[in-house]
């Protein structure tokens, strides 16, 4: 196998070695079945267990309540962006979200397709760079929606906002999904794509508390019900087999290096160690979001210009640092630090950028 390169892309993003070991070695024969996963039915006992193993591995996880349901979906988790408003919509009730970057702004623009949404809090008067103090969400409203983890602009929720207690509130946990530990009684509905923290591209999980399955219009299709998809334990129709089956492995993965809380650890410490840089490095690079609203998932910053830019991610991929241009939207430069990065990776990327101003100042 040829040398392996540090991966920051912003998903799809980098997976555990141990899981793609696993895959390839399953990946002829799965389960003495003489067929590989890409090939044995969804209607198999062997692919039901996959799905049964990780929605319990997930649960296990999370510890989720058993009254949440967990649904694995296509679509990813913009397929969400209109589900959630579908499902969960309220005859004369408005819908409340957080506008706290461009993945907010993407649900928010679906969700005014099917009726009255409101802003309740918007950090886009600074170009997104914080997250808002103290979100109130009303009493009279449908469901409250926030998104955790904001990649392009490098924000991420450092609270969970208060809800009046008969009000869902719903989360994209797309980018942080699975990265640090939360309460996940506080959520109604938490949706993420798997492809940055807990698997490949293809595939979507989606977590709803029971009550919330039965307030979906009668005359939503079938394939966009949640209810119809926890009825029918996410077999409903063929699902994407091969992602669920990594993010099994992915699961099982993060299970044997201590689940959750030791991803947390390991992702704050990766994320100390490039703002420590960042911080350090006297305004050569200069970071996008405010100290208090940091992401851990993606630091976003700066250089002087944009030539200089260009420079250090050629650079940096010439030397095996992948995936560091920012956002084709906002430009500059952007480090994913997911669950499957290393503290060897991200020590690697922080001398490089030192080496980097070192040359460049």
């Amino acid at each position: 196998m040829g040398k392996r390169v540090f991966n920051f892309n912003p998903g799809p993003a980098g997976l555990p070695l141990p899981v793609l070991e696993k895959a390839r070695d399953e990946l002829l024969d799965y389960a003495g079945t003489g067929m590989s996963v890409l090939e044995i039915s969804h209607r198999s006992k062997e692919y039901e267990k996959i799905n049964q193993d990780a929605t319990d591995l997930l649960r296990a996880a999370m510890g989720l309540p058993s009254d949440y349901k967990v649904l694995w979906l296509g679509g990813g988790a913009s397929t969400q962006f209109f589900m959630v408003p579908l499902n969960l919509q309220l005859p004369g009730k408005p819908m409340e979200y957080a506008l706290t970057g461009t993945w907010a702004q993407k649900a928010i623009a679906e969700a005014k397709l099917y009726g009255e949404t409101k802003v309740v809090a918007s950090s886009e008067d600074k170009k997104f760079s914080y997250i808002p103090k103290n979100v109130a969400f009303s009493a009279n409203t449908a469901f409250a929606h926030m998104t955790m983890n904001e990649t392009i602009h490098g924000v991420e929720w450092p609270y969970i906002p208060q809800v009046p207690k008969e009000v869902p509130l719903v989360c994209d946990a797309s980018s942080d999904f699975l990265s640090r530990v939360i309460d996940p009684k506080k959520f109604g509905v938490i949706y993420a794509g798997a492809q940055k923290n807990v698997g490949p591209a293809g595939v979507c999980a989606v977590i709803v508390r029971e009550d919330l399955l039965t307030r979906v219009p009668e005359k939503v299709p079938s394939m966009l019900k949640w209810s119809t998809h926890a009825k029918e334990n996410s077999l409903y129709n063929t699902p994407p087999v091969f992602a669920v089956y990594i993010c099994k492995l992915w699961l099982e993965y993060m299970k044997q290096i201590g689940g959750i809380p030791a991803i947390e650890k390991m992702n704050i410490e990766k994320a100390k160690i490039i703002y420590d840089v960042i911080d350090k490095s006297k305004g050569f690079y200069k970071g996008h979001a405010q100290p208090d609203s940091r992401s851990r998932m993606n630091v976003t910053f700066r250089l002087a210009n944009e030539q200089l830019e260009e420079n250090c991610a050629k650079e940096a991929t010439a030397k095996g640092l992948i995936g560091l241009k920012g956002h084709r939207s906002v430009g500059g430069m952007r480090a994913s630090l997911y669950n499957a990065v290393t503290i060897e990776a991200t020590k690697a990327l922080a001398e490089f950028l030192k080496d980097f101003q070192a040359k460049n100042q």
